[in-house]
């Protein structure tokens, strides 16, 4: 059983194996952003962008960026950590306006 779900996701241990299924996590949450950013704009009637997505896709990307560095993919390390960099500057973009529209 084991060796034909490592043939199916090409990996050869158990280690490979937890890293694919982090990376399959870590795409998950990414896809996840998709879905709540859809819901939000459906409850709107008009495209929305909830806190929630970027928090979804920070958490997705940084999963998915360790998978990349894991497998040594240049093409996905180098994608992921752009996104990553985006995300976190979204996220200190909205903070940063709350905590003014606080003051």
């Amino acid at each position: 059983m084991a060796q034909s779900i490592f043939t199916w996701l090409n990996v050869t241990d158990w280690y490979e194996f937890w890293w694919v299924v982090i990376g399959l996590g870590g795409q998950l949450l990414f896809t996840a952003r998709f879905l709540i950013q859809w819901i939000a704009s459906e409850k709107a009637r008009k495209s929305v962008v909830p806190l929630a997505f970027w928090y979804f896709s920070l958490g997705g990307g940084l999963i998915l960026f360790a998978y990349a560095v894991h497998r040594h993919d240049p093409v996905f390390i180098l994608g992921q950590s752009l996104g990553v960099f985006i995300y976190s500057r979204n996220l200190w973009l909205i903070h940063a306006e709350r905590r003014g529209d606080a003051a």
